[in-house]
Parts: C-alpha cells; sequence; structure tokens
C-alpha cells in the first residue's frame, strides 16, 4: 500500500485519543521520524501547547518569536536545523480555522514531495481534531494554557470556530480576556448562497451573562434554521429572551445576512456592537439604525436595513468592551482609535486582524480598567460566488488571497 495511503488510513481507524501517538509510530515506520509532536493554539492564540497525556504538564511556546509559531501565523511551513537533523512546522488548520503546528523532525533533508506529504497529514489530523472533541477532551484540555472559568467554557463552546474561508469571503474572531470571557460572543453560518453573521453581547458578568448570550444564541440559531427573513429572527429571538428575563436582562446584538450571489447585505441592529468598514484604504464607521436590545420589552417589532458589498471590502466589529475600554487618563478609546487600528491591520488576513486589533486595545488601556469584555471579528469580502465554468481558477487565487 502506498504510504500516504497507510497513514491517512491510520488517522481515520485509531480512537479520537490515540491520534499523535499513531501519528508518531506511522511517521517512525513509513518516514524514519526520530520526533513527531502535536502543538495546539491556546485560547489567546498567543501559545502553542503540546499535546500529552496530561494537561498543563508541560510548557507552551510562545507563538511570537519562534519557529513553531511562525508556521502558525504564517500558515506556512517553517524549518529548523540541527546539523543533519531537521524539524518542519506545518499548520494545523481545516477551512481556514487555525488549530496548531504539526512538528516533524527527521534525520536528514528529505526530498521536497515528502513535506508536501506532511503538509497534507497535518490538514487531515485537523479533520480529525474536529470529529475527535466530540469524543474526547484531550484537544481542549491541551489548548489551555491555564484554567478557564465557567463563563469562559459555556462561550468557547459555543462559537462556531475561529476562522472560516471561502471563495467569496474570509472571517476571522477572537474573545478577550479569553481565560475569563462572558457575555460577548459571535457566530456565523454559510450556505450555497447566504452567510449569515451574528455579534452578541448579553448584559451582566459571569456565568448569569454567559446563560443569557447561550440563549439568544440559541434562539437565533433556532430561527435562521428555520429559514424564515432576518428581522422575524430577531423578532423571536427578543421573544425567548423576554420571556425568561421579563426585561431584566437584554442582549445587544448585529444580525447580518450576506448574499452570496450579488454581495447585497441585510442587517439587524439591535444594540451595541459595531461595524467598520475599510475600502480604499480609508476606514469608516458604517451606521445603522439602533433598535432595541433583545429582550427589553415584550412583543417588540424589527426592521431591517441593507448595504451593498463591493470587492476587496473589509468589515470589522467590535463590542462595547473594544471601543468604551478606559485609557490611563480616563479616555475610552473611541472612534479615531478604532479607524487607525483597521488601516492599521489593512495587510494581515483576516483570521489575524481580530487579535492585533485586541492586542492594541491591551496596550492603549495599559494601566486603565479592563472593565469588560471584548470582542473583534473580522470580514474580508472577496466578490459574489463565481459561475461554474470559472470557479476552480477564482477559487485558487481568493484562497490565496486569504492565507
Amino acid at each position: 500500500m502506498d504510504r500516504s495511503l497507510a497513514v491517512e488510513r491510520l488517522l481515520r481507524d485509531v480512537p479520537p485519543h490515540d491520534l499523535p501517538a499513531a501519528l508518531r509510530s506511522a511517521l517512525r515506520e513509513h518516514f524514519g521520524a526520530l520526533a513527531v509532536e502535536l502543538l495546539m493554539a491556546d485560547y489567546a492564540l498567543t501559545e502553542l501547547c503540546r499535546v500529552g497525556r496530561e494537561p498543563y504538564t508541560t510548557e507552551p511556546i510562545p507563538v511570537d518569536g519562534t519557529t513553531p509559531g511562525a508556521a502558525f501565523v504564517a500558515q506556512a511551513a517553517t524549518f529548523e536545523h540541527d546539523g543533519d537533523r531537521v524539524t518542519g512546522y506545518l499548520p494545523v488548520s481545516v477551512r481556514g480555522d487555525r488549530l496548531g503546528v504539526l512538528a516533524v523532525t527527521l534525520p536528514a533533508e528529505p526530498e521536497p514531495p515528502v513535506w508536501a506529504e506532511f503538509e497534507r497529514f497535518a490538514e487531515a489530523v485537523a479533520h480529525e481534531l474536529f470529529v475527535a472533541d466530540r469524543d474526547t477532551d484531550l484537544y481542549v484540555q491541551a489548548r489551555r494554557s491555564s484554567r478557564l472559568t465557567l463563563a469562559a467554557e459555556m462561550q468557547w463552546q459555543l462559537l462556531p470556530g475561529r476562522a472560516c474561508t471561502r471563495a467569496e469571503f474570509a472571517l476571522g474572531g477572537q474573545l478577550e480576556p479569553a481565560y475569563a470571557i462572558y457575555g460577548d460572543c459571535f457566530d456565523w453560518s454559510a450556505s450555497a448562497r447566504k452567510l449569515a453573521v451574528t455579534l452578541i453581547n448579553g448584559m451582566g458578568e459571569g456565568s448569569e451573562a454567559a446563560l443569557l448570550t447561550n440563549l439568544a444564541v440559541n434562539a437565533l440559531r433556532n430561527a435562521r434554521r428555520a429559514g424564515i427573513p432576518l428581522d422575524a429572527q430577531a423578532e423571536l429571538a427578543d421573544q425567548a429572551v423576554y420571556a425568561h428575563y421579563r426585561g431584566a436582562e437584554h442582549v445587544a446584538a448585529l444580525l447580518l445576512e450576506f448574499d452570496l450571489t450579488t454581495g447585497a447585505v441585510a442587517v439587524v441592529d439591535a444594540g451595541s456592537p459595531r461595524l467598520w468598514r475599510l475600502r480604499d484604504g480609508k476606514a469608516e464607521r458604517v451606521i445603522f439604525d439602533e433598535q432595541l436590545p433583545l429582550g427589553t420589552f415584550d412583543g417588540t417589532i424589527y426592521e431591517s436595513e441593507s448595504f451593498q458589498a463591493t470587492e476587496g471590502d473589509r468589515y470589522v466589529f467590535v463590542s462595547d468592551g473594544v471601543y468604551d475600554a478606559i485609557g490611563p487618563h480616563g479616555e475610552h478609546y473611541g472612534d479615531r482609535e478604532l479607524a487607525e487600528a483597521v488601516t492599521a491591520t489593512a495587510e494581515l488576513p483576516a483570521a489575524h486582524v481580530p487579535g492585533a486589533v485586541l492586542r492594541e486595545l491591551s496596550r492603549r488601556r495599559r494601566g486603565g480598567q479592563a472593565e469588560d469584555d471584548a470582542m473583534v471579528v473580522c470580514l474580508d469580502w472577496f466578490g459574489p460566488a463565481p459561475l461554474p465554468d470559472t470557479a476552480p481558477a477564482v477559487t485558487v487565487r481568493r484562497a490565496e488571497e486569504a492565507r
């Protein structure tokens, strides 16, 4: 049997918790690998954590300033040489969602096709990890360099992922503080013709805020999956939140639905999450008719608005934990600083923008008060879905742009 097929078949057949050991054994047998390690990105995307038998038993590797970190950030293989030995660091990613890095040490530099085989193995591992998380906590535990709060545990389990790439768009999102998030959340879902993006900010703190946000997100998903219009989705979610809290708690939300064939976007603005657009090098806030947060009153009627996305647009969504952050002199982060941050990150892929904006926020408010959690989501719009006869070429080009 072809050795690549043998390795990939083994990955599909082993129990989920045995993926690293099975891969290590297979690469030793078929390629003479001296060492194989799976490194998972932590929740803050600042460290790579080795997958082992017990959580918190190995020292994380910083993303900044390291060779494996460079592979994770650039989403391209990087290499370290130690005499004749060579270690390749290969991104473990699936559909734009960056999970970590596969490290493979060989006794000598192989022929280039071998590294291409290892890149396929890394991609196969990424797919298997998505399945494995249903049956084992090993990889979820490996992602954390410290313990999550209960609220953070609830919020991270609610997310669809932290990045997604298709021919028409690229998405990336991040929550901070990663290990103690509570009320902020994002959601997205794409079909052949539609992309739904939801930004949520549940009021309150701790697990109570997380419970409120969970109710709102699942109510919105339930309404979206029923196939009803965007304004009706907001109304059903509003009823669900009000029925439980009777107006004592509410959820700020921004709901968007992109038509992937035309670029037309429907919007319902129900509170505080804000949208910034970067077009032709200029960043400006996109202002909508702000309606009542979900759950404020019984029977609220919501109306949708619309705008047109243009090929090359970048959209950056932020919660009030970003634009209301207080600096060392009592000043808010503000629109000017946000515009500067959006412009400064123009050359980064969408998946990297949220972390960069949040790091800038942390730097600016050093010495100030971090009174709220914070959310940033970035969406790059590449253009409407390609026609079937041009799909392959356009898909390759846009996937390269996303990287």
